[in-house]
């Protein structure tokens, strides 16, 4: 018996290569979680796409056209608390996870699924930002995958230093007085590109993927998520701070970050890129957090290495 059933995937804005399909799955503790799959035909490899926080499938399709204009085929996740998966709290728009490694329940559904599947072999891993630091466990703990890249990892986040102690106090002490659902002061319920304009936006230097992001979530308001609340914060800072404690695995990997990083801890980035044997850095000159998403002359060489590893490390 299948564990999967067709879900909803929005294809009228920005979507991806045909043939394309979303399935709904459950993971180990009962979490409802979404997946969306482009196979082109002839495929030689599926790239596991693991998003950011406030992420969704859909976000993922003009990535997917990328690798499937390479010969890859890919499968991305809507984790719990975002997309279209389930959302764990009352307010829909606060971002929350009891336990960081309760994402790791969402990706061993979707490596069932996609065994189910029969996605093509092997696999590879992208993983931006939140997903870089779920992917990092992942890898660590033996996610089947040939080689991995990274963008913008969320290996620590970028906390104004005169908010760090603050933000550490609080991610500890409110989910104590059963505030933990709150959302983190300074933050908005409202999505990032919703509430910001384009102008010296955080995430990318493209006003077409930029518009792109905020017509995807005015569409279909279901996709929309906002700030932190103190448990993630909490959460996400305790797991970070472990990752960083052990040693990278024996993976080949590039990881790609932007000049312009803002969000995502940048000397994080650097310790563990100089430790991981076999694994590459790169700077993007006038890249923002999205690599994946920026300017043509930016994106496309990022594209062009990370296929180029793939299916370099496959034909050795």
């Amino acid at each position: 018996m299948s564990s999967l059933s067709p879900a909803p995937l929005f294809t009228d804005l920005h979507a991806g290569p045909e043939p394309a399909a979303a399935h709904w799955t459950t993971t180990s503790d009962g979490k409802k979680i979404r997946l969306g799959v482009w196979t082109p035909e002839g495929a030689r490899g599926t790239v596991l796409i693991f998003p950011g926080r406030t992420e969704y499938v859909e976000k993922y399709g003009p990535a997917a056209a990328e690798f499937a204009s390479r010969g890859l085929a890919s499968l991305a996740i809507d984790w719990r608390g975002q997309g279209l998966a389930d959302r764990l709290i009352d307010d829909p728009l606060v971002g929350y996870v009891e336990h960081f490694t309760d994402y790791q329940k969402d990706v061993a559904a979707a490596m069932r699924a996609a065994r189910e599947l029969n996605l093509p072999r092997p696999y590879y891993l992208v993983a931006h930002s939140m997903g870089g630091c779920i992917g990092l466990r992942a890898v660590m703990e033996g996610l089947p995958v040939q080689a991995a890249a990274f963008t913008g990892p969320m290996w620590g986040i970028n906390i104004a230093p005169h908010l760090r102690i603050p933000s550490r106090l609080l991610s500890t002490f409110m989910p104590k007085f059963n505030q933990g659902h709150r959302l983190v002061t300074g933050t908005l319920s409202e999505p990032y590109v919703l509430s910001s304009p384009f102008d010296d936006n955080m995430l990318t230097t493209d006003q077409e993927m930029f518009d792109m992001m905020r017509d995807q979530v005015t569409a279909h308001p279901d996709l929309q998520l906002g700030g932190p609340s103190y448990t993630w914060l909490r959460e996400a800072l305790t797991e970070t701070d472990h990752l960083a404690e052990r040693a990278a695995p024996n993976l080949p990997c590039i990881t790609f970050v932007g000049t312009n990083e803002r969000i995502v801890d940048i000397p994080r980035i650097h310790q563990r890129m100089e430790s991981w044997k076999g694994g590459q850095l790169r700077v993007v000159e006038g890249g923002e957090h999205e690599v994946l998403l920026e300017t043509p002359d930016i994106r496309t060489p990022v594209f062009q290495e990370i296929s180029g590893l793939f299916l370099n490390t496959a034909a050795g």
